[in-house]
């Protein structure tokens, strides 16, 4: 096992794929540093309502759930939160995991079968992606966005059931799906569609996210899943949809059934902030400002999402530009294989309501001096 691993860090290293946990100067520890990377989109991480909430949970039921949601592990903050967030969504039900990623797996394997088709967008996240691989059902991957291609896998399945997987706007490169059309097609098919909110909760829809902006919260063939780690500036995830759906998940969810239930702290803080993005939709408008001037800055096409993405030639330049911004105080993300759909290394700027636009402006004109000689390596599927 020793003699493998050495090859494989020898490989990464080769590749320019090592990843690393070290500390490093935080954005809410550091104030002289500009965020960028950061997915607390609205700002909300360190909002003082969302301490409060978390704290007052904390004194009330400690600092751990202390079991599954089915034994001890529901307590009054899972509840509320489960509650706002179908308020703030328009979904009839929700159930609130431990993570965005356990959200998806649960939800994939409770639904999948042999008599399941599977039908994933090859954009989808990693978390998705593994559910599927442990739903038992046989998968189709149709290439991103092409909807005549779902159309066509939906209308020539073996399978009585399907199942359609997208996300309402994709994280690596911040384009959005149509959902209007893809959720036409799911109807007219006979087809369920979750759509991953992670990216369009708190950014789009002034906020209550892209299926609710489409016209179609509540709508029984449409489910939501969603992270509370991102805009909510929280932790943990969730399901989104139908009443009958949940009482399922309860039931036949592993990793609702076996993993410790959500500490009450997030809970209660991912509570506090569908609350704050509902009462206070300047939040969404100023992160939109921000994308703005930074698309314009950065010389590239405006992605609906917060996140706007500049191509990089390879890992190594990836890395190499980053740590350049990262010098002058500027916090990028830096998204290389196997982490990007496409195999292309990317500088990811991601707009946040918090941040000054003309500062955001001025990094991404930074960022592209330093990217403009570069051209975007060969595409790759991972696949």
């Amino acid at each position: 096992m020793q003699e493998w691993l050495t090859r494989a860090a020898g490989q990464r290293s080769r590749s320019g794929t090592v990843r690393t946990t070290d500390p490093c100067r935080h954005p809410r520890a550091d104030g002289g540093l500009l965020d960028l990377a950061s997915n607390d989109y609205l700002g909300l991480a360190g909002d003082q309502r969302l301490r409060m909430a978390a704290a007052a949970a904390t004194r009330r039921f400690g600092t751990g759930a202390g079991a599954s949601r089915v034994v001890t592990g529901t307590t009054d903050s899972h509840a509320e939160a489960e509650h706002e967030l179908a308020v703030l969504t328009g979904q009839q039900s929700c159930l609130v995991f431990s993570s965005g990623y356990t959200a998806n797996i649960g939800l994939l394997t409770a639904l999948g079968d042999p008599g399941t088709l599977l039908v994933s967008d090859a954009h989808v996240h990693a978390s998705l992606i593994d559910g599927a691989r442990l739903a038992r059902s046989p998968v189709k991957i149709c290439p991103h966005r092409d909807l005549d291609a779902l159309d066509r896998l939906l209308r020539t399945r073996a399978q009585p059931r399907a199942i359609v997987v997208i996300e309402s706007v994709y994280s690596v490169l911040g384009d959005a799906a149509d959902l209007t059309r893809t959720a036409a097609i799911c109807a007219q098919r006979d087809a369920l569609l979750i759509v991953d909110e992670a990216h369009g909760i708190g950014v789009t829809g002034a906020g209550r996210g892209a299926v609710y902006a489409a016209g179609l919260a509540g709508t029984e063939h449409v489910v939501i899943t969603a992270t509370l780690s991102k805009a909510l500036g929280t932790q943990g995830g969730a399901v989104l949809g139908p009443t009958l759906l949940r009482e399922h998940l309860v039931s036949v969810a592993r990793t609702a059934l076996f993993d410790t239930a959500l500490a009450p702290a997030a809970a209660a803080a991912a509570a506090a902030a569908c609350r704050i993005i509902a009462a206070e939709p300047q939040r969404v408008g100023a992160l939109h400002q921000v994308a703005d001037r930074i698309a314009a800055a950065a010389g590239i096409d405006r992605a609906p999402g917060a996140v706007q993405s500049i191509p990089v030639a390879s890992p190594d330049a990836a890395l190499a530009t980053a740590q350049q911004l990262y010098d002058h105080g500027v916090l990028v993300g830096c998204f290389r294989p196997p982490s990007v759909p496409d195999g292309i290394s990317r500088l990811r700027l991601t707009a946040r309501a918090t941040v000054d636009a003309s500062q955001a402006a001025g990094a991404a004109a930074l960022a592209l001096r330093y990217t403009s000689a570069r051209e975007p390596a060969a595409h790759v599927q991972p696949w």
